[in-house]
């Protein structure tokens, strides 16, 4: 377990900041399980989902500098948490899969030019003596906005995306697994997501656009 604990350049849980806030996050916590779980909700809900935030900028994936923005997309929000994890001691790594997406911005949509997400992330965290999949990826907000189920942890059961959401339409399904990593393998992420979306990285103007906004004026 030793890799899963070891701060790293991007899962930096070494970090002042990030211990800050592991701390304050999960000061009730009696257990590992009682601490992975309010880490979790502290990401999920603290960390606003921007799927416009992603960057070819190494220093920008760092779990510290995902918390001073205080916003990021899958991959980001997985990392912080998989900080917060091995700060208090906790097992975590990074797992990721490619997801067809079938509630989208027409936005995003646009800039995409596909429903398939690469390399979607999320964290896995050793309780219990096994690992957990944990999603913290769309906060409370977004989740009404998008008229979609949040996605709960209780730090037993796997938790990913829901396959529908709140009215019985199919949301999401995983479609190729990339397997689990003690560290962000960015490099790899960054060249895939630039084949996949090429639009994505040369109209920077319409991906500062507000996600969170664009959902609920389409959903409501």
């Amino acid at each position: 377990m030793e890799e899963y604990l070891k701060s790293t350049y991007y899962i930096d849980s070494d970090h002042s900041t990030i211990i800050d806030f592991s701390d304050k996050n999960c000061k009730s916590g009696s257990t590992e399980i009682e601490k992975a779980i309010q880490l979790y909700y502290a990401v999920r809900d603290g960390i606003r989902y921007n799927p416009y935030s992603m960057e070819p900028v190494k220093d920008a994936m760092k779990a510290s500098a995902i918390l001073k923005k205080r916003q990021g997309y899958c991959v980001a929000k997985a990392v912080l948490l998989a900080a917060c994890a091995r700060s208090q001691k906790i097992p975590a790594r990074l797992g990721f899969a490619d997801v067809e997406n079938h509630l989208n911005t027409k936005r995003l949509a646009e800039l995409m030019g596909t429903d398939v997400f690469v390399y979607h992330g999320y964290t896995e965290l050793f309780l219990n003596n096994k690992w957990v999949k944990a999603t913290p990826a769309f906060n409370l907000e977004l989740c009404n906005n998008f008229n979609v189920k949040p996605l709960e942890f209780d730090g037993t059961k796997d938790s990913i995306f829901h396959p529908f959401d709140k009215s019985g339409n199919k949301h999401m399904e995983y479609v190729k697994d990339h397997g689990t990593f003690a560290d962000l393998p960015w490099d790899r992420i960054i060249s895939e997501s630039k084949k996949a979306y090429p639009l994505y990285f040369e109209d920077l103007e319409r991906r500062t656009k507000d996600f969170s906004a664009d959902a609920l004026k389409e959903n409501q």
